[in-house]
Order: structure tokens, then sequence, then C-alpha cells
């Protein structure tokens, strides 16, 4: 049977190698193992050799992929090991002294010679004390600036690698010696991070005493910024490893493939996650399968062994956080496990955080020749190169310092290919608090579940699930590109993982399916309504259980009695604690104009309303506050928070007529006919005053006051094609298509007039209101370009620069489930 599925392999191998399936070029970074918002490991670089594995927020989730073949040790995944020596501490290691001021300083206030008279002395770090900040904060920081420089002593300039060393919230900027070192951009980082030099500060560094000068913005939330320098060294394995020649790699729904050479042989490595959303147990399964594929290419036989490893980092949130590994075994499985001596089960919650409970897992089928082994990546490393037998160290050790690892024999591999794979997974315990509740994932909604099991059970569903993944991932790509042309399809194939590993699906109170998404980079936020509407499009193609179980700790807020507004809530809390909405400000019309419509799409779905009758109260409680206050929005935000307060916005005013529409079709599915038409009639009286309030000649405008020259994506009106609701005039769309085509730039349609960035999932959305096929292509093409020339290495960002292509915030958020929209339609339409 083995040897029959490895000529499967590779015959699938082959056919995919020759067709066109899988993202055509190049995407920001690759997914690789994508479970949930903590078990989520990234290759941010083209090469898999170029740099660690990364957890989506950037810090290092190191797996290592090493081949030995005849004895020649080949790396295909994974970066060596590298240490960091100081050079100008941070506050990690040392307070040092500091001067800084609030106020904006004079001209030149980062050159070495400038006298700061008048700034106050203290020591780092600088912050706000929130809970993000790294470290406790010497100096308290309340305004919006802050400017601090601090003085360093070299009495050497030979580095291995001299990198700055950053902690930022929110916007920073780092001059050495007078010149610009480097520019954060907007955003933050909740712990350090290396970056590069800019090469002419660099220059500047001498012997004796150096200036690094820094300025950064608290543009919300916390506060912090801390800079040094390190010098970031390269740790010998004390072995020859070569690296193996990458020459392929292509992204697909639910796995990623690499190709490698070897000297003699050809490597295929696999990453898949079975995210198949039909089967919720697989679906929500926190195993991800690693699949090796070997081949000889000169007609000799050649002796093959794999290495992978998994480092302890995989479970802390920091690097010096203790660990422990155990061995265990699982119907015919060998597994691996390590967490932390401490396990504070639920103990952090954030944005930038990473879990620090629960266990890593790596598991691969019990054999003979098989090997395990947990101890220092080095020494692993070492004894595998050296074709010595892997050992145990002796245990706790720091994360960053000890590693799990699982060496496969191939044997003697000839011209047919031979296969391995190893399994990894996470096992959280417990993975979300829902008031005061802690709760469990759907996978281990059964108490007698344990992580063995549930990887015996994966185990045993390999091969099924290999097949049904390729099949899945041609059937997806074949539709999208029906649907909307090449360049869609392969932005859906890139989308389909990071939508759903931004979530974590567990089993509520009553026992139903909860599905808690996770504002990636944005703030934190758990459940946040907001999130679930442009993400829906990919549940609602896919799995519409999974959608209600995103509105579910909205609606059972409101029907508990704990939130008493009129108006939906934004979140249920900050991740993984859903004790209640931690957002500081209401979107009232957004929210409930959001959950009004997409409670009408999942009965467009089901083709019946029996969810919106579960909940017809509440939904009714939120169309007479739209009714009241929806059309002419007062100042408030939208769920593009980021660009700021607007009053009388004409696109969530369109939100607001959807709702009122949408309940109106949900109470004629529910023989609520005289309700329906009210609310119908209604929708349609307020859609015709629209159109003569936000007209503005050839366009309609951003808001009813109508500044000169604005405009804005008007996204929200797909719902009236989506959900044949017919409530505005077709001329609306069509003519808000043809004045879009005039404003877009090279990497897509500005957001609205304001500024020229954008967000990728409205974009797809917008396209969609067009109603022919080559508009729709003319607006999603620079969407593409966006994803395939993007200089900002990160899981893809959905709020990007149109002029440049970069990254303006957020990455790995769930709300590139928008791109199934055009998907969605086609759907709908049938």
């Amino acid at each position: 049977m083995q040897n029959r599925f490895s000529q499967l392999l590779f015959v699938s191998f082959l056919i995919t190698a020759f067709s066109r399936i899988g993202l055509a070029q190049r995407p920001p970074a690759y997914p690789l193992i994508t479970i949930d918002p903590y078990t989520s490991i990234w290759s941010f670089n083209d090469k898999l050799t170029d740099s660690p594995t990364r957890h989506w927020t950037g810090k290092n989730h190191p797996l290592d992929g090493l081949v030995r073949v005849d004895g020649k040790t080949y790396r295909f995944m994974g970066a060596p090991m590298t240490t960091l020596k100081p050079v100008a501490s941070t506050a990690q290691t040392e307070a040092y002294p500091l001067v800084y001021t609030f106020e904006t300083p004079a001209a030149g206030w980062e050159k070495p010679d400038f006298k700061a008279t008048g700034w106050q002395s203290g020591k780092a770090p600088i912050g706000d004390g929130a809970t993000s900040n790294p470290v406790k904060p010497a100096v308290e920081w309340k305004t919006k600036d802050v400017w601090f420089r601090r003085t360093f002593t070299l009495t050497d300039l030979n580095f291995e690698k001299l990198v700055l060393y950053l902690s930022y919230d929110n916007d920073a900027v780092v001059y050495i010696n007078g010149v610009k070192a480097y520019d954060t951009g907007p955003g933050y980082i909740g712990g350090y991070q290396t970056f590069a030099i800019a090469p002419a500060a660099k220059a500047t560094l001498k012997k004796g005493q150096n200036v690094i000068a820094v300025t950064c913005k608290n543009t919300g939330g916390g506060a912090y910024i801390d800079a040094g320098l390190v010098d970031e060294r390269q740790v010998s394995a004390g072995a020859v490893v070569s690296l193996a020649n990458q020459k392929s790699v292509q992204v697909k729904a639910t796995q990623t493939e690499y190709g490698f050479s070897a000297g003699p042989v050809d490597l295929t490595v696999t990453f898949t996650t079975p995210m198949l959303l039909d089967n919720l147990d697989v679906a929500t399964r926190p195993a991800s399968y690693i699949t090796y594929s070997a081949r000889s290419t000169d007609g000799k036989p050649h002796t093959v062994q794999v290495y992978t490893a998994a480092s302890g980092l995989l479970s802390t949130h920091q690097p010096m956080q203790q660990v422990v590994g155990k061995r265990s075994s699982a119907d015919k499985l060998t597994v691996l496990s390590m967490g932390t001596t401490e396990q504070k089960i639920l103990g952090k919650k954030g944005d930038d955080v990473r879990i620090d409970w629960g266990y890593a897992l790596l598991a691969a089928p019990t054999a003979a020749s098989t090997q395990t082994g947990f101890g220092q990546p080095a020494t692993l490393l070492k004894a595998f190169a050296t074709g010595s037998k892997l050992t145990d160290a002796s245990q706790p050790a720091t994360a960053e310092n000890r590693t799990m690892a699982v060496v496969q024999s191939l044997g003697s591999v000839g011209g047919t290919a031979k296969t391995s794979h190893v399994t990894v997974g996470y096992d959280d315990i417990y993975s979300v608090q829902f008031f005061g509740q802690n709760l469990r994932g759907w996978w281990r909604r059964d108490e007698s579940m344990a992580a063995e099991k549930m990887l015996a059970n994966a185990e045993n569903d390999y091969e099924s699930l290999m097949q049904k993944c390729r099949q899945f991932d041609q059937q997806l790509y074949a539709d999208a590109e029906k649907a909307g042309g090449k360049a869609y399809a392969d932005l859906c194939q890139l989308a389909y993982r990071q939508a759903v590993a931004a979530h974590k699906a567990v089993v509520g109170p009553k026992g139903e399916v909860l599905f808690f998404s996770k504002e990636n980079f944005s703030n934190g936020s758990i459940g946040t309504v907001d999130i679930t509407y442009p993400s829906a499009p990919q549940f609602l193609m896919y799995n519409p259980t999974l959608l209600k179980g995103m509105m579910e700790p909205i609606f059972q807020y409101s029907e508990s009695g704990r939130w008493t507004k009129p108006f939906a809530a934004h979140d249920v809390g900050t991740y993984p604690l859903a004790n209640g909405q931690t957002y500081g400000e209401d979107m009232p019309v957004e929210e409930s104009g959001n959950m009004l419509i997409l409670t009408a799409a999942i009965a467009k779905v089901e083709g019946n309303a029996e969810y919106a009758k579960q909940h017809w109260q509440t939904l009714s409680t939120w169309v007479e506050y739209l009714k009241k206050d929806g059309f002419d929005p007062a100042n408030q935000l939208c769920t593009d928070d980021f660009a700021g307060h607007l009053a009388r916005n004409a696109n969530l005013s369109i939100k607001a007529i959807m709702g009122i529409a949408a309940y109106g079709q949900l109470a004629n599915q529910l023989g609520q006919t005289d309700v329906g038409q009210q609310h119908l009639q209604l929708a349609k009286e307020l859609a015709q005053k629209w159109t003569q309030m936000a007209q503005d000649g050839d366009h309609y405008a951003l808001t009813f006051d109508k500044p000169q020259g604005s405009w804005s994506q008007k996204y929200n009106l797909v719902w009236d094609k989506l959900l044949d609701l017919n409530i505005f005039p077709k001329e609306v769309a069509q003519k808000e298509i043809k004045y879009y085509l005039t404003k877009q730039q090279r990497y897509g349609l500005p957001l609205d007039s304001r500024k020229t960035y954008t967000k990728s999932d409205w974009i797809l959305w917008t396209a969609t209101i067009a109603d022919n096929q080559a508009d729709f292509e003319k607006l999603v093409q620079p969407v593409y370009e966006y994803a395939d020339k993007t200089t900002s290495r990160v899981p893809l960002s959905d709020w990007h620069e149109t002029t440049d292509g970069k990254q303006v915030g957020f990455q790995a958020r769930s709300v590139v489930g928008g791109y199934f929209i055009k998907l969605l339609e086609k759907r709908l339409a049938k």
C-alpha cells in the first residue's frame, strides 16, 4: 500500500508540476502550518532556507528540515540558528540612560552634536504602561509624540551582522549619528525584532561615542519605544551542511509545495493543512502534514534520510520561557510534545501575543529506523549531519535552546519516488474563555479526546485527506478562474488558508459551534463583527455553519442582557478572552447593518430563514435602530476605522439601507409579508433619496455634504446584487464602476478620495458590483499585482498603498475571505 501510494504521489507531482494550479508567481509570504491564530507558521522569503520560519507576527517559530543523501547533508527548510550579542543594549537587559522630550524639538535634533537643552533625563524604556509593553517603562509617555537620544561607546567595529533591535508602538524613525537608519512605517510590534540598518547610517559608526536618536508616535492603543543594536551571529552546527537547491514553489488552497534538488536526488516537500470546511471534525483538527517525496535523478539508487525539527518557541510567547518535552505513543505513532513549565492556561490576551500554554506536537509513524530526540538545535542537527544517533538533553530549558526532532529513513531511493511524512500540531487544552467559561476546541468537545487520539485520527485519515485536498484545490481554482479569471483564482488560493487560520472553532456553552476570529495586527479583538462581515463570503461558500459560529457570540451577548444598547456590539473581548466588548468605541450603524445583511445571506444560501427566526427579536431591535439613525449617519466610525470618524458617510448609509432591506427579505421568508413589504418599500424610498443626496455629477460622493471632488468605494452595494434585493437603481452601480476605472493606481483602487491607500477585500467587493467581466478583471488585476510585487514580505496584508504596493498596516487577517465574493455571486445566481 505504501509503495502504491508513493507512486500515486509522484504521478500527482508530475501532473501539478506541468499544470497551472497554484499561485502563478510570488506571494508576499508562504503559508506552511496554518491551524489557528496561535499555530500559524509561514515563510517570509521566496526560498525556504533564507530565514527561519516565522509565526504570522514575524517572531521566529523555527521548523528545520534537512536531508542526507549518501551521507551528505543538505538543508531545505529553515536557516542556521543565530545569537544576538548586545552592542547597544535595549531595556530588556539594561535600563540605559537617555534624554527625551514630548515637545517638538529644534531642527537637527538627531545630529550627534545637537545640544538637548531643556530635555528631560531618564532611563529606558519609554511607554504608557499598557499590558502590551514588553518591559515596564521607566519613563511614562502619554502624549502623541516622543523624541529621545542615547549615547553608546564602541571599542570594536568588527561585526558579523550588525542590526537594529527595536520594539515600537506605533510608528518610529531611528537615526544613527544623524543619518536615518530605519523607518518602521505605520504599525507596531509587541516584542523585540531585528531590522537592517541603512548602509549610510552604518557607515557613520566609529570607535568611541556614537548617538542613537529616535522619534515615535502614539497613534492609539499602547505606546512604547526602545532601540538598540545587536550583532547577529550564526551558531555553528559543527558539521558541514549544504543548501538544497530550491527549484519551485506553489501555493494552493490547502497546500504549499516546494521542489528541491539535493545532489542526485529531487525532494518534494508539501505542507498540507486539510481545511476542508464541509467536514468540521477534520477542518478544526489542530494538525498539519509535511510530506516528503524523494526520487533519484541519475538512474542510480541513493540512501536518503529526512530530518524534521520543531522549536520550543512554538509553545512560548518569549524565547526565555522554560519548556519541557515528553515522548508518547498513539496507534503506531511516535509523538513528541513540548510546552512551558508554567502552563498558565488562557493567561495572556492581546494582539502581538503567542501562546504559552498547551503543547506543540510533532508526530511520525513508528518504525525501527525512525529516531527522535529533544535537545539543543545545533546538537541535534550535528548528530543528524554526522550520522550519529539523536539523544535527549536535560530538561527543562529555555525555549530558544530546545527543539524536538524526528529522523525518518526512506531507505534506498531510485527513480520511483519514496515518501514519508510527519504531523505538526498543537494541543491548547482550552482555547477561548467565553464570559468566564473556558471552552475547548471543537475537535476536543468530547472530554475523552486527547492529543494522541487526535493525531492517531489524523494519521488514519492521511492518505484520503491528501487526495481530497488535491481535488479540492483543483476544483477551487477551476471554479474561481471560471468566475473571475486567472488573477482572481490565484488570489483566492492565496487567501484560503489565511482566512480560516485567523479563527478558532470551539464548542459553545450549549454544544454549538462558535468560530472566533482574531483581529491579527489590527488590535487583537475577538469576535469582531466588522471582521466577520468582510470574511463572510468564504464561509458562505464552503460552510455557513462557521459564519453562524462567528455571529452567535454577538447574538448571545445581546440576548444575555450583558449588552443593553439598541445596536450590535463591535466585539466580545480581546483574544482569547471573550468576556465583553473591549474596543473603546461603538460602531452602531456598521455592526447592526453587518449582522442583518449576513443573517439574510445565510438564509439565501440555506434556502430558509430558520437562523433568523432564532434571533428575530434581536434583529428587530437592530433594524429599528437603523430606521431611526442609519440613513444619514452621525459622526462615527465604520469598519474602515483607521480612516477616522466620518459624518454623513454615503457608503455607511448604503449599509443601513441594505440592513433594512435584508430584514424585509427575511420577514417575507418567515411569512411576515406585511412587515417584509413595509421594510423593502422603506429601503427603496431611502435608496431614491440616497441617489439625490449623494449625486455628484459623474459619480456619488463620499458624504452627503459633498466635499469637493470626494468619492468612495460603495462596496456595501454588492449585497443589493447578491441578495437579489434590487433596491437601488441599476445606474448607480454602473456610474460608480465607470468612475472607479478612472481612479485606479498601479496597485489598486484607493479606498476613497482622502488617501491613496486601499483595502484589497473591498476592491474585490466593489469589482463584483460591475455588470460585466471585463470591468471586474480590470479592477482585480492591480490587486494581483500588489500581491505579486509588494516589498512587504508578510502574510498578505489587506491594507496597502496603491502607489507603491507597500503594506500600510494589518497582516494575516481573516478579511481576505472577502475575496471569495465573486464565487459567492456565482453560487447565489444559481
